[in-house]
C-alpha cells in the first residue's frame, strides 16, 4: 500500500476517534432532571426492564417510560418522588431525560430484533440493576456490534437457533 494512502487512512481513524463526543464515550453519566435508581427498581425490587421500557420488544426504541407507568407502583409506595410523579401525571407534563446511549444518525438499530432473540438488556447496557445512576458501559463503535453479530453465543439463551447476526453493511447502515 502506498505511504500516502496509509497516511490518509490513519488520519481518518485518528480524527474519528478524537472527534467522538462525550455522549459516545464509556462512562458517560449525564445529570437527569429527577434522580432515578435502577439499583432500587431493577435490582432490589426485581422489576424487569420491559415492565418500564415497554417499547423495547415492539419498537426500534426502548423509550423512557411514561410517568403513568411509574404510578402503577408509586401510587401505593410512599417515596420522596411519589407526589412529584403524581403532579406530573395530573398536569400532563414531561421531563427532558438525557439519553445515555446515542448512535450516529446513519446507524440503524432496532431493539425488537435483539429482545426477540432473547438477548438480555445487560449485554449492551451493563448491569443496570446494580447502578444507582445509569452510565454508559459499552463502546458504541461498529467493531463492538460486529463482534457480537459474528459470535453471539455468549449473549443468546441456551438452545437458541441463531448462529450469527447480519454483518452486511445494509443491516445497520441505511
Amino acid at each position: 500500500m502506498p505511504v500516502g494512502a496509509l497516511c490518509i487512512i490513519v488520519t481518518i481513524l485518528v480524527a474519528g476517534f478524537l472527534a467522538e463526543p462525550d455522549r459516545y464515550a464509556i462512562g458517560y453519566e449525564p445529570t437527569q432532571p429527577m434522580p432515578f435508581s435502577h439499583l432500587i427498581h431493577a435490582g432490589i425490587n426485581h422489576i424487569p426492564c420491559e415492565y418500564c421500557h415497554t417499547n423495547a420488544g415492539r419498537s426500534r426504541y426502548a423509550t423512557v417510560p411514561a410517568f403513568q407507568t411509574c404510578l402503577n407502583c408509586h401510587h401505593f409506595v410512599n417515596s420522596p418522588y411519589s407526589k412529584t410523579i403524581e403532579s406530573l401525571v395530573k398536569s400532563d407534563k414531561s421531563l427532558e431525560w438525557k439519553r445515555i446511549y446515542h448512535l450516529p444518525q446513519h446507524v440503524f438499530f432496532d431493539h425488537r430484533a435483539h429482545i426477540n432473540a432473547g438477548i438480555q438488556c445487560q449485554s449492551c447496557h451493563g448491569p443496570v440493576q446494580k447502578m444507582n445512576v445509569v452510565r454508559r458501559v459499552m463502546n458504541m463503535r461498529m467493531g463492538r456490534c460486529l463482534a457480537c453479530h459474528r459470535h453471539p453465543e455468549p449473549y443468546l439463551p441456551p438452545n437458541s437457533s441463531i448462529k450469527r447476526g447480519p454483518t452486511d453493511c445494509t443491516a445497520c447502515h441505511r
